[in-house]
């Protein structure tokens, strides 16, 4: 079943759909934990499967694969959780947390700890505009290309590629200012 497309009369099943949410939930919870933590991840990651089942028949193969579909979903999902984000991004600069839940976001998160470079990225990140951050997450943390997370997003090719652009600047900025400030 893998890279289903519930938009075709035979995956719009209940099996078809239980293969596709099992196929795709841990990738979209691991997403989500990165971001908002893993206490609000399991209810985010749930709702943008309800989301995805109630809104399949909007859904266009056409447009592009179901995971930046689903990706999207999750991601306006967070937005509605944004001051959460930012909270956790600014606890984790402050206190540099050595427990950080496992997860999806382990990828980034080993790198960054393995840098000592935690708590200052974690800044990096909350002061990031939701635009850039969406992008450069999804790019970093679920390894979508540009043209998944245009998909996802709802936006241009190039206003993804001008967006992660302007979040790595940033962030490289925020990182050699903390280095030599």
């Amino acid at each position: 079943m893998k890279g289903a497309r519930i938009a075709e009369p035979a995956a719009r099943t209940p099996d078809a759909f239980a293969a596709l949410y099992d196929e795709h939930f841990p990738a979209i919870h691991g997403y989500v934990a990165s971001r908002l933590g893993r206490d609000v991840a399991d209810d985010v990651a749930a709702d943008t499967f309800l989301i995805a089942l109630r809104k399949q028949g909007r859904y266009n193969p056409e447009k592009g694969a179901i995971r930046p579909w689903l990706f999207g979903i999750a991601t306006r999902l967070i937005a509605q959780h944004r001051r959460q984000e930012v909270r956790r991004y600014r606890a984790l600069g402050k206190l540099g947390l050595d427990e950080v839940a496992d997860s999806h976001e382990n990828r980034v998160v080993n790198w960054v700890r393995a840098e000592g470079l935690q708590p200052r990225l974690a800044k990096a990140l909350a002061a990031l505009p939701r635009g850039q951050r969406d992008v450069l997450l999804l790019s970093a943390v679920c390894d979508l290309s540009h043209e998944e997370i245009a998909q996802a997003l709802g936006v241009s090719y190039g206003t993804v590629g001008s967006r992660l652009s302007r979040a790595r600047k940033k962030v490289r900025a925020a990182l050699e200012e903390d280095d030599h400030g």
